[in-house]
């Protein structure tokens, strides 16, 4: 009997969420060589100043909450054949094991390579985020919330993440920075990020994008409030995107 196509990606997408999911439970509750990746981050790269405070990376209860309702959702026989679920095809797959290499990676402390496996997380989210034209056409509540909705929080922060994990990296090979102190890199790399947001923003009106973004820089600007060039520039460029999202909620609301 010949599988159908559509089924086989479903279920590959199903459940390669859920095994990313259980990969990362494990890593907490039994991680290689003794470390959580928290308590990796906390210690190793606790002088990596991009880093938000702590509370930031409970985000990853909301990413997992959507991805597995996403995965739920599009494993239902009657979404077999649809058009729209159907261009995720299986970017999610990738990325999903991906993000699997990258907790092995990450906790075997090969931290270079660990940013190689995180820019293949990136790619598939960059090109499924493309293919479905979130946030650039009208669709069903049900496609908006249980599709739209997890993939631009999860590319978001995979997004934040890159950048941290770049930085990481850089520390762990004693990189010099051609000579520029660490606070000066960090606001260079808050600066970038808050590009990426205020592009993302302008060209895509993704709210939800750009509060992932808000999220990540308030949490900066926390961790820093000592380090004044760090927690200045982060609350601005987080307060310049907060105003962007609020100025287009506000003109929508008055079109109306």
């Amino acid at each position: 009997m010949k599988l159908d196509k559509n089924v086989v990606r479903q279920w590959a997408t199903l459940l390669s969420i859920l095994a990313a999911f259980f990969t990362n439970v494990l890593a907490n509750i039994s991680p290689i060589n003794g470390l959580t990746i928290g308590e990796i981050s906390n210690e190793i790269f606790k002088d990596v100043l991009i880093t938000p405070k702590s509370y930031a990376f409970a985000i990853w209860g909301l990413i997992y909450l959507g991805l597995i309702s996403l995965g739920v959702y599009q494993a239902f026989p009657k979404n077999r054949n649809n058009d729209y679920l159907q261009k995720i095809g299986y970017y999610l797959v990738i990325s999903s094991l991906a993000q699997i290499v990258w907790v092995f990676l990450f906790l075997s402390r090969l931290f270079v390579l660990s940013t190689v496996a995180m820019v293949a997380i990136l790619i598939p989210l960059v090109l499924v985020y493309l293919e479905l034209n979130i946030s650039l056409k009208y669709r069903a509540k049900q496609h908006k919330w249980l599709v739209n909705f997890p993939i631009s929080v999860y590319f978001a922060w995979i997004t934040v993440a890159t950048i941290l994990n770049v930085a990481s990296a850089l520390y762990w090979i004693e990189w010099n920075g051609f000579g520029l102190s660490d606070v000066v890199w960090t606001t260079i790399m808050i600066i970038v990020a808050a590009i990426v947001g205020i592009f993302i923003r302008v060209t895509r009106q993704d709210k939800v994008y750009c509060g992932v973004f808000i999220w990540a820089l308030v949490a900066i600007m926390m961790r820093h409030l000592d380090t004044l060039p760090i927690a200045v520039t982060s609350g601005i460029c987080a307060f310049i995107l907060g105003a962007m999202i609020f100025l287009n909620f506000r003109e929508k609301i008055e079109y109306k």
